[in-house]
């Protein structure tokens, strides 16, 4: 940073986007590292680094980790504002944030006493604007006022929401540097919830819930299919230095392959390639590849490239990544014609060494999951285990 007039303090830093009439918080935390001042976005468990600042004029331009995004702030001391900047949409947007240092207090610093409890498993359906419905789980575990979850979802999770419970009204939010989320919800009769989705500047969903230890979704290994007549994947793709590269090229014939669909803007796909990239490292000399298909947010090949090697060197990637087309799922169906849809960003394929589609998972149950994400790393393990020990 080349200016004092923006210089960040270490500690905690309460953050609030101002959107939709509300407030969604989060807590950056500042600190010393290697002789210069990094960020981190916290959410439960999750520390997101942040350490890309950028002085334009008297502003800060604070890079948010993989993502097209940024913080643009003035730095008074204590005291900070500006706007939130998303640039990986057909429609960017910028909100206003103001930050206050010293606090890490996510909502109210002293909130009433807890009168509902929400630990435990709910059955929950969303109603988005249009009306249309999709089904989830929440789980949540409360202590006293403090409450952490997620919500998952057929496609992926909402990853690490923190909050509160203050009287019976329940408040999570959680910010990854490219989405901002907060839920709200409160108790109605029967042991049911009534609630608020808001995203963004302008995304709003209902959602109701009751409470059901019992509650499923539907099976992520069974809801993408390969169409009748086809038993493998073909394509090709440029890499990142531009290269055409097929999956029947030399370098797959006899491989196990694992194909991911993902996109640099995609938190689920984030928390995928921090499970792979490391088990790639470790495994590739039992005879296994993988390849990321990136579907990204931008007018074309120039432009991605620079967003997914700026992933590939976040995530340590060894793993070849090409370049597949839009974020969108009906021309990621388009680019691999052989599946029945795309539904869900990331999708991941198994092939086995005879070059045959041996499964494929929708979506992905992240470690803010708990347990879902336990049970996703142990049959993975079984599948892989078995698929590369197949000579």
């Amino acid at each position: 940073m080349t200016s004092t007039d923006n210089t960040i303090k270490p500690g905690p830093w309460r953050v609030a986007l101002h959107a939709q009439e509300q407030e969604i918080p989060f807590i950056m935390e500042a600190e010393e590292k290697d002789g210069k001042t990094v960020l981190y976005l916290v959410n439960a468990d999750e520390r997101i680094l942040v350490d890309e600042f950028h002085q334009e004029g008297d502003s800060l331009r604070i890079r948010l980790h993989i993502f097209d995004a940024d913080l643009i702030a003035k730095v008074d001391g204590d005291k900070m504002a500006g706007r939130f900047t998303r640039n990986d949409l057909d429609y960017p947007y910028s909100v206003p944030f103001t930050a206050e240092h010293g606090k890490a207090n996510r909502f109210k610093p002293n909130p009433a006493p807890a009168s509902y409890t929400y630990t435990g498993k709910w059955e929950v359906v969303f109603t988005d604007p249009d009306g249309k419905q999709y089904n989830a789980i929440g789980m949540f575990e409360q202590n006293d006022n403090n409450v952490t979850g997620t919500f998952l979802t057929e496609t992926g999770d909402y990853r690490y929401l923190e909050g509160q419970v203050e009287g019976n009204e329940l408040k999570v939010s959680t910010f990854d540097g490219n989405h901002a989320y907060l839920f709200t919800a409160t108790p109605t009769e029967g042991d049911n919830l009534s609630g608020h989705f808001y995203a963004g500047p302008s995304h709003h969903e209902t959602w109701v819930a009751k409470r059901n230890e019992n509650a499923q979704l539907a099976n992520a290994n069974e809801m993408t299919h390969l169409k009748p007549g086809y038993e493998s994947l073909a394509f090709t793709f440029p890499d990142l230095e531009g290269k055409e590269v097929s999956l029947n090229d030399e370098k797959y014939k006899g491989k196990v392959v694992l194909v991911q669909l993902l996109g640099s803007w995609c938190p689920n796909c984030m928390d995928e390639t921090q499970f792979l990239a490391p088990y790639y490292s470790k495994n590739k000399d039992r005879g296994l590849e993988i390849i990321g298909l990136g579907f990204e947010r931008t007018k074309g090949y120039e432009e991605a490239v620079p967003r997914l090697q700026k992933m590939k060197d976040r995530f340590d990637i060894e793993y070849d990544l090409l370049y597949a087309g839009p974020a969108d799922k009906e021309a990621a169906a388009q680019a691999l014609p052989a599946l029945n849809h795309v539904l869900s960003f990331p999708t991941t394929i198994f092939i086995d060494r005879q070059g045959k589609v041996r499964k494929i998972h929708t979506g992905f149950s992240g470690p803010g999951t708990g347990k879902y994400y336990e049970e996703w790393v142990a049959d993975f393990n079984k599948t892989m285990d078995e698929l590369l020990a197949q000579k």
